[in-house]
Parts: C-alpha cells; structure tokens; sequence
C-alpha cells in the first residue's frame, strides 16, 4: 500500500470504512489517523498519516505466536485465525507498529486489507472510500502495478524502519 501524505487530509473516512466492513466493535480500531506538525512557528507543516498494520516481510508477530493463529497468507497479508488465536497477546507486544488489539470476544484482530474484497477483486475498504485518493493498494512484486510505479517516481517513507520488519506500507511525500 502507498498512501499520500500530500493529499490526506485526515478526514478519518478510511476507520469507518474499515469498521464497516469488517465489523469492528465500538471503541475499537484496525488503522487510525496520525497529525503531525514539523517545523518552528510560524513556519510550521501538517500532515496526516493513516496507519495499520504494516504487514510486514519479516514478521516478529507471526513469530511469536505460540498457536499459530498469526501468520502470512499468499500475497504477503499477515492475518488472525480467530478461533486458534489464544489472546495470550505476545503479537499485541511483538508488533512495533500497536496495530493489533484484544477483541472483546477474546482474540486478537487486526487489518487484513479486506482480503475478503481482495477475493472478489475489490480494493480494500479504506482505499475504495477515500475522497483524496490518497490510497493506493497493489501488488508490489509487479513492476507494472501502480504502487510499483509510484514507489520507483515518488519519494517515500515507512514508519520504523529500524525495527527491521521491512513493512509494506509506504508514505509519499
């Protein structure tokens, strides 16, 4: 995925469309908005970033989980079996990104792209309502895709990168 900085304009479209679709509980959340304000006063810049799982290449998540309900499906998509997840919460602390959370019905839960509208050959749910179209999603092993040709045109960002997972959200300034 690669969102736009320069176009999101924070209006939170994406969470709701993300709960939406994928019946998140009240008071709970798989991507959310950032603000930030970089410069001195009174020059001063606001952007926004939506942010979520990162699903990332290496996978401390899916590692630690004891039962294996956390792990990678075709595609690179890092997913919760929920009737094998345990709640022991050892991805929650894994993941450097607080993109998972304790589901009131006892497991873990996270963003999953809408693979399900994947399936159908859909865009995720945050991309399909953006009013920016700030959100681009795609396959990244495909130079012709258009993720592909923004990441090679655009100067981008991920969130931190330090931690090593190789995440696969990408920011365009």
């Amino acid at each position: 995925m690669a969102i736009d900085i320069t176009k999101c304009v924070g209006c939170g479209d994406c969470v709701v469309a993300c709960q939406t679709e994928n019946n998140v509980p009240i008071g709970y959340s798989r991507d959310w908005i950032m603000e930030f304000v970089e410069g001195d006063f009174p020059n001063l810049n606001l952007h926004f970033e939506t942010q979520r799982c990162n699903h990332c290449e290496d996978t401390p998540c899916v590692r630690t989980c004891p039962t294996g309900a956390s792990h990678v499906i075709e595609g690179g998509i890092v997913k919760v079996t929920h009737n094998e997840c345990i709640g022991c919460g050892a991805c929650i602390e894994a993941c450097p990104y607080d993109a998972r959370y304790f589901h009131p019905d006892g497991y873990v839960d996270k963003c999953t792209f809408c693979d399900h509208r994947l399936e159908d050959g859909l865009d995720p749910a945050c991309v399909s309502v953006c009013p920016t179209e700030c959100m681009h999603f795609g396959d990244l092993d495909d130079p012709g895709s258009e993720v592909s040709k923004l990441l090679k045109e655009r100067e981008n960002y991920s969130i931190i990168p330090e931690a090593g997972t190789k995440p696969q959200i990408f920011y365009l300034k």
